[in-house]
């Protein structure tokens, strides 16, 4: 569904009014297309005195084609701030981060990124360190709100040892792939898995992908972009949905599973579908859910229990055969659709919020095991995503809901596609057990 207010702000008298009358503007978000380079603009790598890391963000800017400046570095705009704060240790440092920070923000250009690099305060050799480190936190969700026309500002730590894992994450979350994520907190661990030479216009090739919901909606979106970067992709969905499914399966060149996930034998019917028609299962979406909304005082068990059983038990019953059938090995990537709801609570959604924070304790559970294969399993957590669901939304509340996250509208189906490819990449080797919110920076919760 299109945003009128959105196109109505945007437009040469639509902007004027907005602005005489401070109403938000909601930028046009720049969102990535096929051959795109990462950066339409040169970068400002900022390193204070003490940054460890400069050479590793240097390196990736630079492989990938970025022009790389260094402060002052001239007075035109900017695509991006790079900040390697990964050398803060006391309180006086955040100082030098601010003053060669606070200049470049005035340069960054529409749809711009701010991407700040530390150490995780858990690996800090003191309470000061630990402080500092912690700081950089609470000063990039902050920064995440203050930005504008579009731009975003994200963290990302980096564990000791992990300097080689990095590059997905920093790559992702400069490029128009993640436009609708900003003021998120990434650690990036040791790679489980070596780290080999990646195409990045293709980085899933050769992945078989399985991706439940996808006939329509997000998951379709899903299918779409992981077979854009070269997976095959396994379309499973309810067989009522037999029509739908066959046409998305289709158009990515893929295969159709009708599949009731709440049935005892669907992960065994996964495993034999995706290793029976393609030779393996490297990637697997648990993208399936619904909603039953009703106050708890006033929801019956039936409701209660329909949407635990899909969104929650079906994917314990799914991965639990995966693992234990050994169909998951190495370099497997496993990813749990979550949501913002499961993380702040939402009224008239005690059921779903029930279950989606039920998902971020799965994937926190099984990162340990995963990493022990030799793989992943991460979650995203959509906000308020633009779907026949939140179209059917009363007009008041739907507008409310758009509005109430930092970039002042809701995210489409492909920003979610965009960072499940991500986390399905081998080079996200690194990320694990985490939950990245897909939520435009949720005013409440994130």
């Amino acid at each position: 569904m299109s945003d009128r207010y959105q196109a109505l702000a945007n437009s040469p008298v639509g902007a004027r009014v907005t602005k005489r009358l401070g109403l938000p503007r909601p930028a046009v978000l720049r969102r990535y297309e096929p051959g795109q380079p990462l950066l339409d603009g040169p970068a400002l790598l900022v390193a204070p005195d003490g940054a460890e890391l400069a050479d590793v963000t240097d390196t990736v800017l630079r492989s990938a084609g970025v022009e790389v400046r260094q402060p002052p570095g001239g007075d035109d705009r900017l695509a991006a701030v790079v900040v390697d704060a990964s050398g803060v240790r006391r309180v006086a440092d955040l100082a030098a981060v601010h003053a060669d920070l606070s200049p470049a923000l005035r340069r960054l250009q529409p749809s711009g990124r701010v991407l700040v690099v530390g150490r995780p305060a858990a690996e800090a050799d003191g309470p000061q360190q630990a402080a500092v480190r912690q700081a950089l936190d609470g000063m990039t969700r902050s920064l995440a709100k203050e930005v504008r026309a579009g731009a975003t500002a994200n963290l990302v730590l980096l564990s000791d040892g992990a300097d080689d894992a990095a590059e997905s994450t920093v790559r992702f979350l400069l490029s128009a792939r993640s436009a609708f994520v900003s003021g998120q907190v990434v650690t990036v661990l040791p790679s489980v898995t070596p780290v080999t030479a990646t195409d990045w216009l293709q980085p899933l090739d050769g992945r078989v992908a399985v991706v439940t919901g996808a006939a329509q909606g997000i998951g379709a979106a899903i299918a779409r972009v992981l077979a854009r970067d070269g997976a095959r992709v396994v379309c499973a969905d309810l067989p009522a949905q037999g029509e739908r499914l066959a046409r998305v399966a289709n158009e990515v060149g893929g295969t159709a599973l009708q599949l009731d996930i709440t049935a005892a034998s669907a992960g065994e019917r996964v495993a034999e579908h995706a290793v029976g028609r393609h030779g393996s299962l490297d990637v697997v979406v648990h993208n399936a859910g619904i909603t039953r909304d009703r106050l708890l005082a006033n929801m019956d068990a039936r409701t209660w229990a329909s949407v635990l059983a899909v969104n929650l038990e079906a994917q314990l019953r799914i991965h639990e055969h995966l693992v234990a059938s050994g169909t998951l090995g190495a370099g497997s990537r496993v990813v749990c659709a979550a949501s913002t709801s499961g993380i702040a609570g939402n009224r008239g959604q005690a059921n779903y919020a029930a279950s989606k924070a039920g998902v971020i304790g799965l994937v926190r559970s099984a990162a340990p095991a995963m990493a022990g294969l030799g793989g992943t399993v991460n979650a995203v957590a959509p906000g308020f995503i633009e779907t026949d669901m939140t179209a059917a939304m009363p007009f008041a509340v739907r507008e409310v809901a758009r509005r109430a996250n930092s970039l002042r509208q809701g995210g489409l189906p492909v920003d979610v596609a965009e960072t499940v490819a991500w986390l399905a990449q081998p080079g996200s080797a690194g990320v694990n057990g985490q939950v990245v919110r897909v939520c435009g920076q949720n005013i409440v919760g994130a």
